[in-house]
């Protein structure tokens, strides 16, 4: 009997069905040693040695792979294929005495029956280079974490930590939110007209530029200066350029990407798309097939498609859509330069199973995450949208004279053909933009309306999941695949809140950010620690030696800390509160908002003296089923959302805020989402409406 040591009881599954007998495969259920958490567990003073430990809840797991490994006529370890998973194969054949020099280490990019023999048959030895990058990076955190943790927490508060890649994203954060707070508005203007053609079809244009070049209209008297001048004008068509525009599909998916789009399209945390994923993966119950991993790896930052599964994806879109539907050349897509290439992008694994096909067997998060991994990839192999683009020049003269007097541009474009669009949308304004109507040159116009129009400049955007994740990968900033648990962490401890969907820093977010910053900015430098990540890939790769690495950082590190705590002896961070109006009915004194695990609250200024707390109200009286409070809450996962004081005898909840207002129809509080107009709370008044609408992606046109 041949034993097979995977990682997950999902996987151990799905693999026991395409090995058959004579073999047994068991889960190791992920790591069965680590550093344990109650010491550094690093000796610093003999080549950063590091200490493991069986894990305690693995013991007893641990004694049952023992002896299963020494009844087997062979072990393989067949855990995850990346660096994580070479670490735990490293660690199991170390604690069952598995002999390292021999070819014991088997991994699958897809659990396919093509996939499980392609690893079955090439087993190889556990790649050393690929531990110590693991091992390594699991150091090195550790070196971060357990150094700057105790600092951050003796200077702030009890029980902070800081991280070498989470604090590096919550600098990003907290540096975007003080631009957001410096950023000062400028006033600009814009005028629009509409015109109307010969054959009376309307459509709309924009001044671009006058008899001195382009216009730029500061304030509200030079844009009415240039709508006295132009209602007075003649209009004709000046030109009119016609041409196609080839829009490409976007590749298959990565990591990264794939956690950015099912944000977007899915509303999904990373953490939420990371564990469809890892199920899709590793193998799901389908009627009258059995377990099948529906997708490949989900870890890998590689565009590469194999050449099997190009030509079923494509034989798929010449079957269901036709010749036209396949570009006349292959369409391949180069990985970006410090890409590990190990495996290939996220794809369905048999392409020609279908979401639909599979959709009774799926759980919702399941069915739509294969939806939008299946569609990118058929997309990706598809032909370009082709879209029909217009461009118009439009002058305006004086009346009886023939110099130009301004010129104002309209554009449009309509598709011609749908191409990849057909099974993978693009957005609405991507397809569609302002469909002009049939214009000649020299037509004449007629101005049905002309309208100035005041903007302003916007401050750059907050950070939403799918931008952080995004900026973190453009930076070279941690590996896609521990973005969700960084985000995780620094929303799960309080140093940034959901907003909807923005990612806003909190007083002690801020607080800790600038510390580290002051005291540690090597730290928190996104250079310096994509330099790291570098240096651990050449770790990967053999070309560094991870102890000199480690023997480059860490005395730094320590002479940077014992510096801090020497000119910081005596000092502490105060994080201020924010008094209210409200007293206390204990002791009488002011009481200040407070950020706890589950959103702001009221505590009392005479802390801890006086130790009263209270709901954090945000509107009184506003619940439209019992009439209490509205109180500020947030969930497990850090999403701020508004519940009735009265819970659990009310359960109202709704995610939008209050506007402040009532309803005129029936008094009840008046909610405002961030995207959209005001509406009732009470879902029995006409007020009331649903303001996100659930939008399909990639259905069919027609």
């Amino acid at each position: 009997m041949k034993l097979v040591i995977v990682e997950s009881p999902a996987k151990a599954k799905t693999i026991t069905k395409y090995l058959g007998k004579g073999y047994e495969v068991v889960a190791s259920k992920g790591h069965v040693r680590d550093l344990p958490d109650r010491t550094l567990s690093v000796d610093v003073r003999n080549r950063y040695e590091p200490k493991y430990e069986i894990i305690p809840e693995k013991e007893a797991l641990v004694e049952q792979l023992t002896k299963k490994a020494h009844k087997a006529d062979a072990v393989y370890l067949a855990t995850d294929p990346d660096r994580e998973g070479e670490g735990i194969s490293w660690h199991l054949a170390s604690v069952l005495g598995l002999d390292l020099s021999k070819p014991n280490r088997v991994t699958f990019n897809e659990i396919t029956k093509s996939g499980i023999k392609a690893g079955m048959d090439n087993p190889r030895k556990v790649d050393m280079d690929l531990v110590n990058a693991q091992q390594a990076r699991r150091i090195l955190d550790r070196l971060v974490g357990y150094t700057l943790s105790p600092f951050v927490s003796q200077k702030i508060k009890p029980r902070l930590s800081a991280g070498r890649v989470q604090s590096v994203a919550l600098r990003l954060i907290v540096d975007r939110e003080e631009e957001i707070s410096a950023f000062v508005p400028e006033e600009y203007w814009s005028v629009e007209a509409k015109f109307a053609t010969e054959s009376k079809k309307v459509f709309k244009a924009t001044l671009d530029s006058d008899e001195k070049g382009k216009v730029k209209i500061a304030n509200e008297k030079q844009a009415k200066a240039y709508v006295k001048r132009l209602e007075g004008s003649e209009f004709e068509i000046g030109s009119v350029k016609k041409g196609t525009k080839n829009q490409k599909a976007a590749p298959p998916f990565t990591t990264s990407t794939l956690q950015q789009e099912a944000s977007k399209k899915l509303g999904f945390q990373a953490s939420r798309t990371m564990r469809a994923a890892q199920e899709l993966y590793e193998g799901v119950e389908l009627s009258g097939l059995g377990s099948i991993g529906l997708i490949t790896y989900m870890r890998t930052d590689s565009l590469r498609i194999s050449e099997e599964a190009r030509a079923e994806g494509t034989k798929f879109i010449r079957e269901n859509f036709g010749d036209k539907y396949v570009p006349e050349k292959q369409n391949y897509y180069k990985s970006r330069a410090n890409a590990q290439d190990g495996h290939e992008a996220i794809r369905p694994s048999t392409p020609s199973i279908t979401p639909d096909s599979v959709k009774d067997d799926l759980t919702a998060d399941q069915f739509k995450l294969y939806t939008l991994i299946w569609r990118r990839f058929i997309a990706c192999l598809m032909a370009p949208c082709v879209m029909n683009t217009t461009k118009v020049e439009i002058i305006s003269r004086k009346p009886g004279e023939k110099d130009r007097f301004c010129v104002l541009n309209a554009s449009g474009s309509t598709v011609r053909f749908e191409g990849f669009t057909k099974v993978y949308e693009l957005p609405e304004e991507a397809l569609t933009k302002n469909a002009l109507p049939e214009i000649k040159p020299d037509e004449k116009l007629r101005l049905r309306e002309i309208t100035p129009d005041q903007h302003f400049t916007q401050p750059p955007a907050r950070y939403t999941e799918a931008s952080l994740i995004k900026e973190l990968e453009e930076n070279g900033v941690g590996r896609p695949s521990t973005y969700a648990s960084i985000i995780s962490t620094i929303t799960g401890k309080d140093y940034v809140e959901r907003r909807q969907k923005q990612l806003v820093p909190t007083e002690l977010g801020i607080a800790i950010t600038n510390l580290l910053k002051d005291k540690f900015p090597k730290i928190v430098n996104t250079k310096f620690t994509a330099q790291m990540e570098s240096d651990l890939d050449e770790v990967g790769s053999g070309k560094t030696d991870y102890i000199a690495m480690l023997d480059e950082f860490y005395p730094e590190l320590k002479e940077a800390v014992d510096k801090a705590r020497e000119e910081m002896r005596g000092q502490k961070i105060h994080l201020s509160d924010e008094v209210t109006d409200e007293v206390c009915e204990i002791c009488g004194k002011p009481m200040t908002v407070r950020n706890g695990r589950f959103g702001r609250f009221l505590g009392c200024s005479g802390y801890p003296d006086c130790k009263n707390i209270k709901p954090f109200v945000i509107g009184k009286g506003l619940c439209p089923k019992c009439g209490g409070d509205l109180v500020e809450k947030r969930s497990g996962k850090g999403h701020v959302f508004y519940g009735c004081a009265n819970y659990p005898k009310c359960t109202y909840a709704c995610w939008d805020a209050p506007s402040g207002e009532t309803c005129e129809v029936c008094g009840k509080a008046m909610l405002a989402p961030k995207n959209g107009k005001p509406y009732c709370s009470n879902e029995e008044c006409e007020n009331h409406k649903h303001t996100v609408k659930r939008k399909t992606y990639g259905k069919k046109k027609g």
